[in-house]
């Protein structure tokens, strides 16, 4: 993977210092946030293509990838003051958004806070109200919650068995694995002294980050600007784990990911839609989490329409 064309440095914001990339591009500035556990490398394919028509960049927030990993900061209102101050730094006055999975949160309450400086929103699988009872039903049904796997709590002494045990716990992953993850996971383990593979993010830092995700009641009603919102109804194909189950374990993960999670997801979408009843909004049948990589042409053409709005 060729990277030679972009820059990747460090912005000294709000007490820490914040990795990001820098594709560069001329015109109005793309910026990309990411999901939880994930780097800026990320977009590391999919970014770059914008560079014709816009200044593209992406922010790896703290406690991820190559930026600081603070003990505290891991609210909502940090974070964006994070991504207000990045934004200060590099000297943009206003921005397009684009979000994946949990950067919901940024991207909402920036919006909120600052809507003069938010030209357009893209959500990426990022939409979702973690605090409606329709996505804590989508957590607590799914069956694969309360299957035992077999070596998840190994130890490994080499990238190859640790991106192995990823793919052995994360069907969906694996389903999707490329040079990119490839590249994004270095960022975000390191060794520890006794020459483990690690996890950089702590397990403190990961629950202050997942309290805010679930906690976090999104401001879609606030947002005035312009939003495109890509859903993906799930494709059991990507999410049916490998690893041994019984006849019953498989027949219910089978019936969650076909029946149970489509419905509920097509409710959280109609509640989104209903408090951001200008957005518009793109549902990915049998897709994936990581919509910009299993429908990257997909993506890629109904953001680049929207954009050029």
């Amino acid at each position: 993977m060729d990277t030679s064309a972009r820059k990747s440095d460090f912005l000294n914001v709000n007490g820490i210092h914040l990795h990001y990339l820098d594709w560069g591009g001329n015109g109005t500035v793309l910026l990309f946030l990411t999901g939880f556990g994930i780097s800026a490398h990320i977009y590391e394919k999919f970014a770059p293509r914008f560079t014709d028509t816009f200044h593209v960049v992406a922010l790896t927030r703290r406690g991820h990838g190559d930026s600081d990993y603070p003990e505290t900061g891991y609210d909502v209102d940090t974070l964006t003051e994070d991504v207000r101050q990045s934004m200060d730094a590099l000297g943009i006055d206003q921005a397009i958004l684009v979000g994946h999975s949990m950067a919901n949160v940024e991207l909402c309450h920036f919006a909120a806070l600052y809507p003069e400086r938010v030209l357009k929103l893209v959500f990426l699988e990022a939409s979702y109200d973690c605090t409606s009872p329709a996505y804590k039903a989508m957590i607590e049904k799914n069956p694969v919650r309360n299957i035992t796997i077999l070596g998840v709590n190994d130890d490994h002494y080499t990238i190859e068995d640790y991106v192995a045990a990823i793919k052995r716990t994360y069907p969906s992953l694996a389903a999707i694995w490329n040079e990119v993850m490839d590249e994004d996971l270095l960022h975000a383990i390191k060794k520890d002294p006794a020459g483990k593979i690690v996890d950089r993010m702590s397990e403190a830092i990961g629950a202050a980050i997942s309290a805010t995700i679930n906690s976090y009641k999104p401001e879609d009603s606030k947002i005035n600007a312009p939003v495109l919102s890509i859903f993906a109804i799930n494709d059991v194909a990507f999410y049916l784990p490998s690893y041994p189950m019984t006849a019953e374990q498989r027949a219910q993960t089978i019936e969650f990911y076909e029946t149970l999670r489509p419905a509920l997801q097509r409710e959280c979408i109609e509640q989104f839609q209903r408090r951001a009843p200008h957005a518009k909004i793109v549902v990915i049948p049998k897709g994936h989490h990581y919509c910009f990589f299993t429908h990257e042409e997909l993506v890629y053409n109904e953001m680049r329409e929207f954009l050029l709005l």
